[in-house]
């Protein structure tokens, strides 16, 4: 497969514009580490900018006819969004293990939610594109929607101005768009850069994949263990794991605990709420610093989207 590429993403870009908001890189209470805080998106996650760049790329009467998607939250909320910016229907396929707090904000949005087992999230979407014919916004294994994702990369070598060089960039991983969009940029942009997932311990699906050298797939009752909701995909999309393979330096994996205890001192330290899932790239900096190169590092707070009962737990813990 072709690897997503730079003019791919920088046309991204101005698709985007004007809707998804630059982030700031943010220096944050641990020194040598960054935060790009996406959670101050419009619906608090990374997720718009695939979306407004998957939907933007449509052919107009094909988008007339009204969008699919499926997603465990974020994706969902991006694609209704999306939707309704453009004037079109949206029907969202989401697993019965998502948050109430993501569908709730969905339907909000405007869209259609139909909630699946979780063992139907892949399938349920599938009948519907046979069935109606309409165009899929896929969460990760869509080219236009890893140059959506790709914009943070850009963004990030656009605006570096550390004391010293950037050295590594930790990316959240689920279904590998966020991380081979933003290694796109960045293999093209700032190739001395070490671009590493993480994932948690208990959804690790992506890094058993890299130190096996193919692409694997866990249970569905397996990545749904982890608190991190926005990361319980079962298997990288086939072609962010050539992105994977070509363009990612390393996957490592945090515990339950590590997100937890980082979710919080993100909040309370670096003034920032994140969802578990935004939080396990800042957990590999605060956890596993042995296992990345010395120096200057930047962490993607991928969203803000956390259930409050989520919160409390974490902010007791």
């Amino acid at each position: 497969m072709q690897l997503v590429t730079l003019d791919e993403i920088y046309d991204a870009a101005t698709r985007i514009a004007g809707v998804a908001v630059r982030t700031p890189l943010l220096a944050s209470p641990w020194p040598g580490l960054w935060l790009k805080p996406e959670g101050l998106q419009p619906i608090g996650a990374f997720k718009i900018r695939g979306a407004m760049t998957a939907m933007s790329r449509l052919d107009p009467e094909l988008r007339a006819r009204g969008v699919l998607a499926h997603s465990s939250g974020n994706h969902a909320q991006a694609v209704a969004y999306a939707a309704r910016e453009f004037g079109v229907d949206a029907h969202i396929v989401i697993p019965d293990n998502a948050p109430d707090l993501k569908v709730a904000a969905t339907r909000a949005l405007g869209a259609t939610v139909e909630l699946v087992p979780v063992e139907q999230r892949f399938s349920r979407p599938a009948e519907l594109a046979a069935e109606t014919g309409k165009a899929m916004i896929a969460p990760f294994d869509d080219r236009n929607v890893i140059a959506g994702q790709g914009t943070i990369g850009l963004e990030i070598a656009q605006d570096w101005t550390g004391p010293s060089p950037l050295r590594t960039v930790l990316v959240p991983v689920s279904g590998g768009g966020l991380v081979s969009g933003i290694a796109a940029a960045l293999a093209a942009l700032m190739p001395d850069v070490a671009v590493i997932g993480v994932e948690p311990e208990l959804a690790g699906d992506a890094a058993d994949s890299f130190r096996s050298g193919e692409r694997k797939a866990w249970k569905p009752a397996d990545t749904a263990r982890t608190i991190a909701d926005g990361l319980r995909t079962f298997t990288v999309g086939e072609l962010p794991w050539e992105h994977i393979r070509a363009q990612v330096a390393d996957i490592i994996t945090v515990t339950e605990d590590e997100i937890i205890d980082s979710t919080r001192r993100l909040a309370l330290q670096a003034r920032l709420v994140a969802e578990p899932s935004g939080a396990v790239a800042t957990a590999a900096w605060l956890h596993h610093r042995a296992q990345l190169a010395d120096g200057n590092a930047v962490a993607i707070v991928s969203g803000g989207n956390i259930d409050p009962a989520v919160l409390r737990r974490v902010l007791d813990a």
